[in-house]
């Protein structure tokens, strides 16, 4: 799935079956579902691209995507009606929008280009936000995407003095030199992680009049 984006990813795993299964939870045929999981992933998208923007969301974005069990989202289809499930991506959501309201509004936006309920979008919601962490959690398992992604937790380490583990221990060995050396090393593959991570959270859809729907938002709740 190299070079997918979010969307493309969620359609494609096990031959969409994961978006079906929650599709068919709610009632909605099978171009509905597509409908309403690309009007709903663009706000994912740029959230994440949000939060991803700093060194310490992205070091949390790579935490949760090496110590979670996301990608089951994608790899099994039969997760999608399970409460836990529904629990982690409203989990995922509040980090994500930080309020239902946000939320809401999302689903109302989504509506409007669907036609479908947003009753219905607002329940759906917290499925693509699993799916989406799914399809993020088997990208970054290619070894291209690993490698690279690994130099952040590196930066974490040498900035915090933390032990190498995980993504930051596959670094341990190859960057030698000063900590001055390491550090530029790591900025240029946190720089390429980006770069990579960007191109995957394109999701299809209208994500400029989505970031302005986020902002609004998120601006109100303040």
């Amino acid at each position: 799935m190299a070079g997918m984006n979010l969307l493309e990813m969620i359609m494609a795993a096990q031959g969409g079956a994961s978006a079906q299964q929650a599709g068919s939870q709610l009632g909605l045929n099978q171009s509905q579902t597509q409908s309403a999981i690309a009007a709903l992933l663009p706000a994912i998208s740029s959230a994440l691209k949000k939060n991803t923007s700093s060194p310490q969301g992205f070091a949390q974005l790579l935490g949760a995507l090496e110590n979670g069990n996301h990608s089951q989202y994608l790899e099994q289809p039969e997760t999608m009606g399970r409460q836990e499930t529904i629990a982690d991506g409203n989990a995922i959501l509040g980090h994500l929008f930080g309020s239902k309201e946000v939320s809401r509004a999302v689903a109302g936006r989504a509506a409007e280009q669907t036609g479908i309920g947003s009753d219905v979008l607002k329940k759906m919601l917290p499925m693509v936000a699993a799916m989406a962490m799914g399809g993020m959690s088997q990208q970054t398992r290619q070894p291209d995407m690993k490698s690279q992604l690994a130099g952040l937790a590196m930066q974490q380490m040498l900035g915090g003095g933390q032990k190498a583990s995980g993504l930051g221990g596959l670094l341990g060995g190859l960057l030698g030199g000063g900590q001055a050396k390491q550090q530029r090393q790591v900025q240029q593959q946190h720089q390429q992680g980006l770069g990579m991570l960007g191109k995957m959270l394109d999701a299809d859809g209208d994500g400029n009049v989505m970031d302005d729907i986020l902002n609004m938002a998120m601006n109100a709740k303040k």
